[in-house]
């Protein structure tokens, strides 16, 4: 006897990125964390890398028409509620996603990919320059603290810093500036993480008591004992874009995965023989959808 079909409709959301052929970063850790917020991920795939715990061995951009491609082929078969973008790696696919994304009026989420853990530089001026069409079009952007500090042009160094390099990225263009914490050599306390985010006019009127003006909200977490945090940035944006995918606020969706990311670097996963990857799968992600 034949079952009733009895599906569920959950939202959809899109990753734009690189591959991990380790699976704690990229791609691989965009579409774990957003099925574990009950959202259905899509994915465009900007590069291939041969890499695992210990490092990037080699990287293969994809043809930038192929990306286009992909992007079309999501984008007109899905009703998409959000989109995050990660490793863009060359300036023309950085141009051909900003060109893309030009006729979606969802919430975008930048992840600018732009230095690896050991502080290489992982794309060249003219890929980074051509970012600032792509931020300007975006609704968060989420540097960590040596990204901005490429994007602006300054050194970022304190958690003020960080305040007034978010604002200078909203008066660019973008809804609002997440900087990533996790690298500032000070941050109030050697046991604080402090994450700060810069809401535009628009988004900081949502929220209760604001004037107006543009605000600056600062997260502080415990800072967890470990070194082994890869995947941690594609985790933290996947996780934003799948909360925005569900409709919540932009605030909303920011305050609640910077605090599930306190738990996804503490359990991290143990595995290969470099620094291990955080672990998405504990993420809590709210009402996920049943």
């Amino acid at each position: 006897m034949s079952l009733p079909y009895d599906p569920v409709s959950p939202p959809v959301a899109l990753t734009i990125a690189g591959s991990d052929s380790g699976g704690g970063a990229g791609i691989q850790a965009d579409l774990k964390t957003m099925t574990r917020h009950g959202v259905f991920g899509t994915s465009v795939v900007t590069a291939t890398t041969a890499q695992h715990t210990r490092g990037v061995e080699d990287v293969h951009p994809i043809p930038p028409d192929h990306v286009a491609s992909q992007y079309a082929a999501v984008a007109n078969d899905f009703d998409l509620g959000a989109v995050k973008t990660g490793m863009l790696a060359t300036a023309s696919i950085v141009e051909r996603v900003t060109d893309a994304l030009s006729a979606f009026d969802g919430p975008i989420v930048v992840d600018p990919v732009m230095i690896a853990a050991t502080g290489d530089r992982l794309l060249s001026p003219a890929a980074e320059d051509a970012y600032a069409d792509l931020i300007a079009a975006a609704t968060l952007v989420t540097p960590n603290v040596d990204e901005a500090a490429v994007l602006v042009g300054d050194a970022i160094e304190t958690p003020a810093d960080a305040e007034r390099v978010g604002r200078e990225l909203v008066d660019r263009g973008v809804d609002a500036a997440l900087i990533k914490g996790g690298h500032l050599d000070e941050s109030g306390s050697d046991e604080t993480v402090i994450d700060t985010l810069v809401l535009d006019e628009e988004h900081a009127a949502d929220r209760a008591g604001s004037d107006g003006d543009a605000i600056s909200i600062r997260f502080e977490n415990p800072r967890i004992d470990t070194d082994a945090t890869h995947g941690s940035g594609c985790t933290l944006s996947s996780a934003i874009a799948a909360r925005l995918a569900r409709g919540e606020s932009l605030r909303d969706a920011v305050g609640a995965a910077v605090g599930e990311m306190h738990e996804a670097v503490r359990r991290g996963y143990d595995v290969g023989k470099g620094r291990g990857p955080v672990n998405p799968t504990v993420l809590d992600g709210g009402d996920r959808l049943k």
